[in-house]
């Protein structure tokens, strides 16, 4: 081989080998490369958290919830309600009685110069509390009200089965002649009563009317004057 086919030989190996090592190199610079992309767009799921089963947010979230049912259920049902006795006990609150309520009757009385004595029973199947107030007592066509026979108010009264309450109501607490006479009288729980009831006592004279409040037992509900 002349020198110049030896020397062109060389070269053209040199050439060969040198573009082979550059194939090989870019080759090893592009799985590099390619390595770094995958990474980089794995990057965000590897550092995101994930949330295992049964997470801590979501049994929380449950014992917030069932804790918060069983708070409200103690306050609804237990020492939140009802009236305070002033002892740190509470009684319960029951359903207010209204006239409609009740099994009513009346009695003409001689004691205490004469009344008429007012007698109250809850009708089957009801338990009412009767309020402790005046019974609301008008008589006439103009509506003339009782007034208190007692210096206190009385005691709530609950009505229920063989539980019995009594008023006394004396027509004419005033001396002299003058009154009106009438035959029936209107009675109801409280001012607010929607359906207070019409009670026929015979024929009285009315001036000047008082009435007791409630008592349990009739010998507590004479009116005196």
């Amino acid at each position: 081989m002349s020198g110049y086919r030896r020397k062109a030989f060389l070269v053209s190996a040199a050439l060969v080998g040198g573009a082979m090592l550059m194939t090989a190199c870019q080759d090893t610079d592009s799985d590099t490369a390619t390595g770094t992309d995958t990474g980089a767009a794995q990057s965000p799921s590897s550092t995101t958290p994930a949330t295992p089963t049964g997470s801590p947010s979501s049994a929380g979230g449950k014992g917030t919830a069932e804790g918060s049912d069983a708070t409200g259920e103690a306050t609804e049902d237990g020492a939140g309600s009802g009236v305070d006795t002033g002892n740190g006990e509470r009684e319960p609150v029951g359903q207010s009685c209204g006239a409609n309520d009740i099994s009513w009757s009346t009695r003409s009385e001689t004691q205490a110069g004469g009344y008429i004595l007012i007698i109250a029973k809850a009708k089957s199947g009801i338990t009412c509390d009767l309020p402790a107030a005046l019974p609301t007592v008008a008589f006439g066509s103009d509506g003339t009200e009782a007034g208190p026979a007692e210096q206190s108010v009385g005691t709530q009264i609950t009505l229920s089965g063989g539980t019995t309450a009594y008023a006394g109501v004396n027509p004419k607490s005033s001396g002299g002649d003058g009154g009106k006479e009438l035959g029936h009288i209107i009675v109801g729980v409280g001012d607010e009563d929607p359906n207070p009831v019409s009670l026929s006592v015979g024929t009285i004279i009315v001036d000047d009317p008082i009435v007791t409040n409630w008592h349990t037992a009739p010998a507590d509900a004479v009116p005196f004057s």
